[in-house]
């Protein structure tokens, strides 16, 4: 499996291929609000934080709360 990189910035079909999800699936996502994504010339790009944080948002809340605090 790949690894996601936090300050990477991803195209929707290698959000596609990471998550192993298909197109509509990811535009569901990103409808519902699950996934942020920012539209530039037409197609979207993704952080590789945004990602992370579908997956684990408290841990990326403690992250940084330490960011914050440290």
């Amino acid at each position: 499996m790949a690894e996601i990189k936090k300050s990477e910035v991803y195209t929707s079909k290698e959000v596609e291929n990471l998550l192993k999800i298909s197109a509509s699936t990811l535009k569901r996502l990103i409808k519902q609000g699950r996934i942020r994504g920012n539209k530039i010339g037409g197609n979207y790009r993704f952080l590789g934080q945004e990602l992370l944080r579908m997956f684990a948002p408290s841990a990326n809340e403690k992250t940084e709360k330490l960011n914050v605090n440290g």
